[in-house]
């Protein structure tokens, strides 16, 4: 699933090379990094043996880099093409013949490593087309292909029989017919503008291009204006001919080329539809269709710019703005109408298993402690990048952590490496065991690693800011393949080349590279914001030309010509998602440090202060508008206008408690830092008794920024970070207090600032035991010799 709509990426020109290696030298220099000559002749820049490693003593550290060296010359290219190359050989959907197969291949693989390996069975909801079409019945005739035709130089498009043909999974049955109108890519505000047109939808069907927020949105907000049907077309503005050569000459998306998707509406809750809350096993209760909420109310199907070409052009009305237009070479009007359209849509809404691959490598001193890492198996068609290109990598990680054990070595906390199913639906296969094994995961989950698609370019990277300085210290000890700098560094300087100002900034003078946080669309939800469990999402990207996402192109064909080559960013990821896995897994104390929390919370209340700020002049002057026009249309009595209705003005907010939990958040972080610092100085491990009670502390922090649930999403607890109720895959940071204000849920602002509080002031409490504890394990112990 990864991305909301697909990036058009591309390699930056030889002169932004050049800038961008003039920017990390110098970026190095000041640092006082080693190894920048070896860099300029192509030789890789190792990291500096002497740089700390978070949660470890000194000696510890050493040893760890070593287990990292052996770590790495246990990765194969070589074996990581031939898995994508399997993997990738015929379809595989949630619940295909393919799907099982590659089930059972992957267990055997993670066997073969040395993992303790089961597979676990779920029955979730998930229908497939019966019936599919759509024509334009006015002002002239046509019938929409529906179709991906074969390609000779793509050797598995051509098999149709096992393909899943485009469609929208959860997209409720209908017949209906109705004047078409333009909604640009469908998300509220869109709606807001086209009122401020006179256009209303209401009886419409509505066509809305890919992009500016999650599929599954477009219907959504399609249908609360009252639309009866919705179609999604991807424009080429967006990954087609306007970025670059369309496939099979160039990677990016051809007029035929369909992106497949689900449009549940996961912001209420991921996972099968019918068993909310609980796993999908057997004896779960299931819940009948019609009170299955996260189903679409009207039938939504997505389509080709080939199909979406005549409709468009037989549309009339009033131009779109200019921001609205996409790149075919037809004028963009918004209608309703003439265009007329038939949609008919029947599914057979059956009930499959999502087939998890859970394997295990037992920790040998803390094995109640488990690193969670996961890559979904499942795709839309044959899925070379999206998921296998990122599976692939993981695979790579276990085989060379298997090796390790049959070595000799044993991690020091449990390994849990997962291969979901069910994923492209709508993250089923880890909802599912995440709900099933809650309990458990609540009382054991150090962190949770995901990895999705992954291709050539820059490291991207999101997750829990308690993890920020591990990630940090991953990116400064991995070497970007290409660039032969670290991966840390090569991020930075394409940060001040190609962010806005506030990033180029941030760039320039923090010493740490920001995270990003974590909305939705994949596997890492389940984990971070229904149970709180510290997570991150990492691969790479951005030089790719990746304009087949979830269509029958993202092949193997089209993965070894215009994603990653040489397998070269396989290894990287491998090499990065490795270190995170084995410095979580081996550290003295969890590698967790809240100074940087603190900081992008404090960043996040400045946000949402500012945007009440926002809405409360914005909303003054719509109204002034409104009335103006009001006034203006009463003279000219042959314009017909239905004025929207004033908004209600915004009231102001106390953030105080916010603010004053933040306060405490700051020296509790503090605190802890200090007996981090004097621990690590002391340079004596930690025993692992005295480990386990720290360490117990520090896995409540994440579960501590939980509550009851947010507003009508009760499913997602996290009161820092949930997927936008309006974005889908986009994060809202401080969601229930800044979703209050978006959505003008004024009455509720002032509750959800008071939960948050709540939860920061619990964090803190658990912060400061931990930094006492820290303190007291380490002065019981003698003094380094």
């Amino acid at each position: 699933m990864s991305r909301g709509a697909p990036r058009a990426s591309r390699r930056p020109a030889p002169v932004v090379f050049v800038l961008i290696l003039a920017l990390i030298v110098a970026a190095s220099l000041a640092a006082g990094a080693a190894g920048l000559a070896a860099a300029a002749e192509g030789a890789p820049a190792a990291a500096s043996s002497a740089a700390p490693l978070i949660g470890f003593s000194d000696a510890r550290a050493a040893e760890e880099r070593a287990l990292e060296a052996r770590f790495d010359a246990g990765l194969s290219p070589g074996e990581i093409r031939g898995w994508l190359k399997r993997l990738s050989a015929r379809p595989h959907h949630l619940g295909s013949p393919y799907d099982r197969d590659n089930a059972e291949y992957l267990a055997g693989l993670f066997r073969s490593f040395g993992f303790e390996t089961r597979i676990e069975e779920f029955g979730v909801l998930f229908p497939t087309p019966v019936e599919r079409r759509l024509e334009l019945v006015a002002p002239v005739r046509f019938t929409a292909s529906l179709a991906e035709p074969p390609l000779p130089e793509d050797a598995t498009s051509g098999q149709t029989a096992e393909q899943l043909p485009p469609y929208n999974a959860y997209s409720i049955d209908g017949d209906v017919t109705g004047d078409l109108v333009y909604v640009n890519y469908g998300v509220p505000a869109d709606y807001d503008e086209l009122a401020l047109r006179g256009i209303d939808v209401k009886g419409k069907i509505v066509i809305a291009r890919y992009g500016g927020s999650w599929r599954g949105i477009k219907p959504k907000v399609a249908a609360e204006h009252g639309a009866i049907g919705c179609i999604i077309y991807s424009d080429p503005h967006e990954d087609g001919y306007f970025a670059g050569d369309v496939y099979p000459k160039g990677g990016f998306r051809s007029d035929r080329s369909v992106q497949r998707g689900s449009v549940a509406d996961m912001p209420l809750y991921p996972g099968d539809p019918l068993t909310p809350g609980v796993g999908a096993t057997p004896e779960a209760k299931r819940l009948p269709l019609s009170e299955a909420a996260t189903l679409t109310r009207i039938p939504v199907l997505p389509i080709s710019y080939g199909d979406a070409l005549p409709l468009l052009r037989a549309m009339a009305g009033p131009m779109a703005p200019p921001e609205w237009r996409g790149a075919l070479a037809i004028p963009y009007h918004l209608g309703p109408g003439p265009a007329r359209v038939h949609l008919k849509l029947r599914f057979d809404w059956k009930q499959v298993p999502a087939r998890d691959v859970i394997a295990r490598l037992p920790g040998a001193e803390l094995p109640d402690e488990w690193v969670v890492r996961g890559n979904h198996h499942d795709a839309w068609v044959n899925g070379a990048t999206d998921p296998l290109s990122g599976l692939t990598a993981e695979l790579a990680e276990a085989r060379s952590l298997g090796a390790l054990v049959k070595s000799g070595w044993r991690p020091r906390r449990t390994l849990a490496y997962a291969a979901w199913d069910g994923e492209e639906p709508g993250l089923l296969g880890s909802t599912e065991w995440v709900e099933t094994h809650a309990a458990e995961l609540r009382a054991k989950a150090v962190a949770y690693v995901n990895s999705d698609t992954n291709s050539r370019g820059f490291l991207e990277m999101g997750g829990s800011h308690t993890l920020a300085r591990l990630m940090n210290q991953v990116a400064r000890d991995v070497i970007d393949p290409e660039k032969k700098v670290s991966v840390g560094e090569r991020l930075r300087a394409a940060r001040q080349l190609q962010g806005d100002a506030a990033a180029r900034r941030e760039a320039r003078t923090e010493s740490e590279l920001r995270l990003a946080a974590l909305g939705s669309g994949s596997d890492y939800t389940p984990f971070l914001q229904h149970l709180g469990i510290a997570s991150l999402n990492l691969g790479y990207g951005g030089e790719g030309e990746y304009g087949q996402y979830h269509s029958a192109y993202d092949s193997f064909d089209h993965f070894i010509r215009f994603m990653d080559p040489q397998d070269e960013y396989a290894v990287a990821l491998a090499q990065t998602g490795g270190r995170v896995v084995l410095r979580l897994a081996e550290a003295d104390v969890l590698p967790f440090d809240f100074t940087r929390f603190e900081s992008t919370v404090a960043r996040y209340l400045k946000e949402v202060a500012e945007l009440a700020d926002k809405q409360r002049q914005e909303t003054e002057e719509r109204n002034q508008a409104i009335a103006a026009k009001v006034y203006e249309k009463a003279q000219s009595p042959y314009q017909a206008w239905v004025a929207p209705p004033p908004q209600e003005p915004v009231p102001h907010f106390n953030f105080a408690p916010l603010q004053n939990a933040l306060d405490r958040v700051k020296k509790s972080a503090e605190a802890y830092q200090k007996a981090a610092d004097a621990y690590a100085a002391a340079g004596v491990p930690l025993p692992a008794a005295a480990a386990r009670g720290v360490d117990a502390l520090l896995m409540r922090t994440e579960r501590d920024l939980t509550g009851k649930g947010l507003p009508r999403r009760p499913w997602f607890v996290h009161q820092i970070y949930a997927p936008g109720f309006y974005t889908g895959y986009g994060v809202k940071t401080l969601p229930g207090v800044r979703e209050g204000i978006e959505q003008r849920h004024y009455g509720e602002v002032e509750e959800q600032v008071e939960a948050t509080a709540r939860a920061l002031t619990d964090f803190a409490a658990d912060v400061e035991r931990a930094a006492a504890a820290l303190s007291a394990a380490r002065a019981a112990q003698p003094a380094a010799q």
